[in-house]
């Protein structure tokens, strides 16, 4: 019987031994060890690829956001959002969600449509964005003909939150952002070239231009109007 008992207190102490030093090495030094490299050495990917202005963090290179007009009754959530032409706009985010459990605060689910490529929602969805972007960057000088929409502007990315959009969906908003911001169309289509971003390696993927990066060169561009 003490035998068993001794045994037991045994294992027992070897057990809580094997415990206190698993967390002291699984949860403490290798966390912190870790935590030190990627500070280190990837700082800026390791903090979230913030991106900042005037000293200021305004947003994430890796995740898109909104440009759209302060809405005229902040305490409906049924107001339809309309976009402040004056920026640059990104993808739609058709696929994205909000909770509906937190009834305080409107926190955003990122996921795609999961509509099929034959969904009548999802064509409708199609059309209404082709028409919305012809019209809106449309301008007294330049008209922006259906074939020139790029597939990007009217589809969503399976996030919802994607932050780039193609070089040729920015360069079809130049002249709209032009008028806008009283500038030279010149000068906002080198605006798009200077922070159109290539091919990883120079093969993999496609071009792209991050939206809040090019935004925020916008504001500079204007003085920050």
């Amino acid at each position: 019987m003490n035998n068993s008992v001794g045994s037991t207190a045994r294992l027992i102490g070897a057990g809580l031994r094997a415990l206190l030093v698993l967390t002291v090495i699984c949860g403490v030094i290798y966390p912190l060890a870790i935590t030190g490299v990627a500070q280190a050495l990837f700082n800026n990917k390791a903090n979230g690829s913030e991106v900042s202005s005037n000293g200021k963090v305004v947003g994430s290179e890796l995740i898109g956001q909104t440009y759209n007009l302060p809405p005229k009754n902040p305490n409906d959530p049924e107001e339809a959002a309309v976009p402040d032409l004056k920026w640059f706009q990104p993808r739609p985010s058709n696929g994205l969600g909000s909770n509906s459990v937190n009834t305080q605060y409107s926190l955003i689910l990122s996921g795609a449509t999961n509509r099929s490529g034959d969904n009548p929602e999802l064509i409708q969805w199609v059309k209404d964005a082709k028409a919305a972007v012809v019209k809106d960057n449309s301008t007294a000088t330049h008209k922006v003909k259906p074939s020139e929409v790029p597939a990007d502007a009217v589809t969503s990315s399976g996030s919802g939150l994607d932050p780039a959009i193609s070089p040729q969906y920015a360069e079809l908003q130049v002249h709209r952002v032009a008028e806008k911001n009283n500038l030279d169309v010149d000068k906002v289509e080198k605006l798009v070239k200077d922070h159109t971003d290539g091919r990883t390696l120079g093969f993999i993927g496609e071009p792209t231009v991050n939206v809040l990066e090019l935004n925020i060169a916008l504001k500079e561009l204007t003085g920050g109007r």
